[in-house]
């Protein structure tokens, strides 16, 4: 197995720690310390040396943060996790809705006046510091760089990962190594600068084609790099981690302690990334007389927009995995649910991926949620936490695949016994979204937050919603959660073609149930219509195939557009995935596929 089902934290072990924290925090003269979930390197998934907060706090959520104060702990987490940590950090950690409460503002109303605050300025950014400085301004209470707390207690704090990277096939990248340097070097120019610093690990693993283990479930290595107008390129890291590759001739390896002091040494225009770069690394920078242009990561564009090999890879990836996942099904399908645990289904789905013989890791760990748990939207599954499941309910499965040639992720819900008619409606109006998603034409220089509400219309006009974007990027073997594109209020990258999409609206009913239906898709260009404006518009490719299950929706509430946008998905899934079967599986896909 590659997941396992411990519980790496309790919350009985917080207030110990927290003591200590503040023990550590009155000898520095400090009234508070800010611990990020983050890493310097502001991934999602971060080495075990990296889990601060997890350690600090038992939380193990994705994204979050914690601030300490003398007499309080405020613990700050988005709309995925306010059921996830009620149930993981003791009563003296306060929950705080983020980012509805800004950190600033709950500073101002919380903190003693005069208080100062600390922060590790290589677990946060440059825009998260100005934006909080920004806040505090006039409040009296003052933010300050300082050594990192948590570091200081956590005696047993596993050392920082030393896995060998390795080199990903050419014929699975489109493009070499040199070929991206030379194009990147050019794009630096093109904005009169000099010199890019480049922080996020999977910008350097997709602009070398390399990839590593030093964090779960994404395969990357970790690593800093300044890139230059003229193709060359330092990279800052373990320098044996990179021993046994044979870079590009314009790569030059040094240690991660030279960085701080080659970015002082830095002239000309720097190009930066304020939503990435490190303050300790914009503070190195502006010790020096380099001038500063503020802009994308060089890497994050072209990286999204995939190439025809990547895209390749991406669609047998999907067509592998679906056979997997339908054989899951089938099998769920004959299974007694009464005899099966949420940890079954984990262990049952991992199996048919892990029977492909070319599944890398999967790309998180599997959401096994039943009943109240489905509700729970970043569930994950321990053997404290596992229950059978529940009767005349919801099993909501979401996982994904790291297989060389693609990355994978697909939700489905499941019916258990006899679901209630108001389960039912809430899947319906969730399918309409995801189908809206999937039709969807729109003008080229859309945005995620354009058309994000499209998702969200059915389920609007019942007085319902969901806590969380509609969809993220997505990687070709890489994050799983990919940047700068994504389908939500917050998303402002204009969408390209290549980019690749999740399509995931949900529904969430605290203590009963949850329900959340997730296909990928890739941006394409799309097919002039007869009697259309002469414009430009774009539209989705969906990559994933898996049947929907037809036994949760209510088909009287369909249009006919719906109706025919599934039967087609339906016939397709069937056509493309029933060769890769064996004939029992065959013979159950045809009927789960079937003409609604």
């Amino acid at each position: 197995m590659l997941q396992t089902f411990d519980s790496p934290t309790s919350p009985e072990q917080g207030p110990p720690r927290l003591a200590q924290l503040r023990g550590w925090m009155e000898q520095n003269k400090l009234n508070g310390f800010i611990v990020p979930r983050a890493d310097r390197h502001q991934g999602e998934y971060v080495a075990a040396c990296d889990e601060r907060l997890s350690w600090l706090t038992g939380f193990t959520g994705s994204a979050g943060f914690a601030c300490i104060l003398e007499t309080t702990a405020g613990i700050f987490i988005d709309g995925r996790y306010r059921l996830q940590v009620c149930e993981q950090v003791a009563e003296e950690f306060t929950p705080v809705h983020w980012p509805e409460t800004p950190l600033h503002e709950w500073l101002t109303k919380t903190a003693a006046p005069g208080a100062v605050i600390g922060f590790d300025p290589w677990l946060h950014t440059v825009e998260q510091i100005e934006t909080l400085r920004a806040g505090l301004e006039g409040s009296g209470l003052s933010l300050v760089a300082c050594s990192n707390g948590v570091d200081a207690i956590w005696a047993d704090r596993p050392s920082p990962p030393n896995a060998p990277a390795w080199a990903h096939p050419p014929n699975l990248c489109g493009e070499t190594a040199e070929d991206k340097l030379r194009h990147l070097g050019a794009s630096i120019a093109a904005q009169a600068a000099q010199t890019a610093v480049i922080t996020l690990p999977d910008s350097l693993c997709w602009l070398l084609n390399l990839r590593g283990r030093d964090v779960p479930r994404t395969p990357i290595a970790q690593c800093f790099g300044l890139l230059n107008a003229d193709a060359t390129l330092t990279l800052f890291g373990d320098e044996m981690k990179f021993a046994d590759l044979t870079l590009p001739e314009t790569v030059t390896l040094a240690t991660w302690d030279a960085f701080p002091g080659q970015l002082k040494d830095l002239a000309g225009t720097v190009l930066i990334e304020p939503a990435s770069l490190p303050q300790a690394a914009f503070d190195a920078l502006s010790a020096g007389s380099a001038k500063i242009l503020r802009g994308l990561d060089p890497c994050s564009l072209p990286k999204a927009c995939k190439t025809r090999r990547e895209l390749e890879g991406c669609r047998a990836a999907h067509l592998r995995d679906g056979a997997a996942v339908v054989q899951f099904l089938a099998w769920f399908d004959s299974a007694d649910p009464s005899e099966l645990s949420e940890i079954d289904i984990v262990k049952q789905l991992e199996s048919y991926r892990a029977a492909t013989n070319l599944l890398h890791d999967i790309s998180f760990d599997t959401i096994s949620g039943s009943g109240p748990h489905g509700a729970v939207v970043h569930y994950r599954v321990t053997e404290t936490s596992n229950r059978p499941l529940d009767r005349d309910s919801l099993l909501l499965v979401d996982s994904g695949a790291q297989y060389q040639d693609g990355t994978t992720d697909i939700t489905r819900t499941l019916p258990i016994g006899t679901p209630s008619q108001e389960m039912r409606q809430a899947f319906t109006r969730v399918l309409r979204g995801m189908i809206a998603i999937s039709q969807l034409r729109f003008p080229e220089g859309l945005a995620g937050r354009d058309i994000d509400a499209i998702a969200r219309a059915p389920l609007w006009a019942a007085g319902q919603d969901y806590d969380h974007g509609t969809g993220h990027g997505v990687g070709s073997f890489l994050s799983v959660h990919e940047g700068p594109q994504r389908l939500s209020r917050a998303g402002d990258v204009p969408l390209q073609p290549g980019m690749i999409l999740s399509n995931e609206p949900g529904y969430y009913r605290p203590g009963a149930f949850g329900i959340r239906i997730e296909n990928l898709i890739t941006v394409i260009e799309a097919e002039p219509l007869p009697g259309g404006d002469d414009r430009a518009m774009l539209a989705f490719e969906t990559l994933t195939y898996a049947p929907i299950d037809l036994r949760l929706i209510e088909a009287s509430e369909l249009t006919k557009s719906e109706t025919d946008w599934l039967d087609a998905y339906h016939h397709e899934v069937y056509t493309k995935l029933s060769p890769l079967l064996a004939p029992p599986t065959g013979q159950w896909l045809a009927q789960a596929t079937r003409s609604i």
